[in-house]
C-alpha cells in the first residue's frame, strides 16, 4: 500500500507526532510505501519528502502587521499547503491518506485536493478539534461545551484559544467555515477515535456515527514489570490548568510521608510551586523536564502513577505507559480515564478537582499491602496486553484503511 500521512508538525512536538512517526516506521517495516506532508522546521526528523513540506508560521508571536495578516489568512486557508497536497497526490498517487492534526498551520485547505481526487482518507482524532475551536473542550478552569450547536462566538467571549482578541476571532471563523462546508465530513471516510468517550462525544456533537471507529492508542509493553519500592508517587505531563495538579498538591500537603514527584514543565509551574511552598509541602518535588530514559527510570521505582486531570482526557499515553509498566494508577473519573482505570482494579478513580476525594484515595492507596499493589499492577499490564499493544493497533489500523478503500 502507498500511504500518505499529513500532519502540521514533523518533529517530535507532542503525542500526535510521536504516534505518527511510530506508525510510519512500523508501516515501512511491514513493506508499505510511506510518505509525509508537513511543515518545514530545523527540528524535523529526516524525510525523503521534506522538499515538498510547506512554510511553518510562527503563530505564537507577532512579526509585524504585514506578516501577521498573511499568517491570519493562512490560518483560515493555506494556499501553499493546498498546492503542496495537490502535487503530493499527483506524484505519490497514494492508496490511502492518513490525516492527523491539520489546524492552524496546514488548515483545511489540504482537504480539497483529497476530496477532488476521491482518495480514501482516514483521520486519527488526537484531540477534540473536529468539534471544538480550542481543541480541548476546556476553558476558564473547567470542561466547556458552550460551542455545541455551532455557537463558536463563545470562543471569542471566553478567550478559548488565547488571551489576545484576534486568535480567538480566527478560531471562531475557522470553525464556522469548516462546519458550514462540512470540510472534514465530506472528505474523511473514517474518523479514528482513541477512546470510547471521544467517539461518543463526537457523535453527541453531530458528527456522523457511521464514520466513527474506535481505535485505541497503543503502547509498548515492557518484558519485565516495574520493581516499584521507591516510596514515591509519580506524575508526568504538562504543568497546565487542565491537569488539575493543584487539587492533588492540596490533598497531599498534610501527608508528608507520601512523596510526589512531578515531571514536566508548563505555564502553571510557578503557581503550583507557590501552592506547595505555601502549604509547606516540601515532599512534593518538581523535577522539571526529564529525558524519556529518565522518565522510564522514575516509573521503574514509583509506587503508583497519578493523573489528576480536570479536562476530558482522551486516551492518556502517560497513563497507558504506567499501566504497561505494571503500576497501580490513581486517576480522575473523567474523559477516557475510566476506560483505562477501573476503581479498585487497576487503581482508584477520583472525582476531578475534589481535594477531599483525592485525600481519601491517597489514604486508601497507602493502606494497601505490597501484594495488593502488585496485583493492581498486574491487572494493568494484562489490560494493556489484551487491548493496547502496537501489534493489535497496527492490525486494526490496516483494517480501517481497507474499510475506507471499500
Amino acid at each position: 500500500m502507498r500511504i500518505l500521512h499529513i500532519n502540521k508538525f514533523f518533529d517530535l512536538h507532542g503525542g500526535a507526532e510521536m504516534y505518527m512517526h511510530r506508525v510510519m516506521e512500523a508501516q515501512r517495516r511491514a513493506g508499505h510505501e510511506v510518505h509525509a506532508l508537513s511543515t518545514r522546521s530545523e527540528k524535523n526528523l529526516p524525510s525523503p519528502d521534506a522538499s515538498s513540506f510547506v512554510t511553518r508560521s510562527h503563530l505564537d508571536r507577532s512579526e509585524g502587521p504585514a506578516k501577521d495578516a498573511i499568517k491570519a489568512m493562512r490560518f483560515l486557508w493555506n494556499r501553499e499547503a493546498e498546492v503542496a497536497c495537490q502535487q503530493a497526490l499527483e506524484t505519490i498517487r497514494p492508496d490511502v491518506v492518513h490525516l492527523h492534526n491539520l489546524y492552524h498551520h496546514l488548515s483545511t485547505s489540504v482537504l480539497a485536493p483529497i476530496r477532488r481526487a476521491n482518495i480514501p482518507c482516514v483521520q486519527t482524532l488526537h484531540d477534540y478539534k473536529l468539534a471544538c475551536p480550542n481543541y480541548k473542550m476546556f476553558t476558564e478552569g473547567s470542561p466547556c461545551e458552550r460551542c455545541k450547536g455551532g455557537h463558536y462566538e463563545n470562543a471569542i467571549k471566553h478567550h478559548c484559544l488565547s488571551s489576545g482578541f484576534l486568535p480567538n476571532v480566527l478560531a471562531a471563523l475557522e470553525m464556522g467555515m469548516t462546519k458550514a462546508r462540512q470540510s472534514y465530513e465530506r472528505t474523511v471516510r473514517l474518523f479514528l477515535c482513541p477512546s470510547r468517550f471521544l467517539q461518543e462525544k463526537m457523535e453527541d456533537w453531530g458528527e456522523p456515527p457511521g464514520k466513527l471507529r474506535y481505535l485505541p492508542n497503543p503502547v509498548d509493553l515492557p518484558t519485565i514489570p516495574a520493581s516499584r519500592g521507591g516510596g514515591y508517587l509519580l506524575f508526568v505531563g504538562r504543568l497546565s490548568a487542565e491537569k488539575g495538579l493543584d487539587s492533588l498538591i492540596e490533598a497531599v500537603a498534610k501527608m508528608p510521608e507520601l512523596i510526589i514527584k512531578i515531571v514536566g514543565r508548563g505555564p502553571e509551574e510557578a503557581r503550583l510551586r507557590a501552592i506547595a511552598e505555601k502549604a509547606g509541602a516540601h515532599h512534593v518535588e518538581f523535577l522539571g523536564f526529564q529525558s524519556p530514559e529518565e522518565v522510564t527510570r522514575l516509573r521503574e521505582r514509583a509506587e503508583a502513577f497519578v493523573l489528576p486531570s480536570i479536562w476530558y482526557e482522551n486516551a492518556s499515553l502517560a497513563l497507558l505507559e504506567a499501566m504497561a509498566d505494571g503500576l497501580p494508577c490513581l486517576a480522575t473519573r473523567i474523559g477516557g480515564n475510566p476506560e483505562l482505570i477501573e476503581d479498585e482494579k487497576q487503581g482508584f478513580l477520583v472525582t476531578p478537582g475534589d481535594v477531599r476525594d483525592w485525600h481519601r484515595a491517597l489514604r486508601r492507596f497507602q493502606a494497601l499491602s505490597s501484594e495488593s499493589r502488585a496485583r493492581m499492577g498486574a491487572i494493568s499490564r494484562e489490560k494493556v496486553r489484551l487491548t493496547y499493544t502496537w501489534q493489535t493497533h497496527l492490525e486494526n489500523l490496516e483494517i480501517c484503511y481497507n474499510e475506507a478503500k471499500g
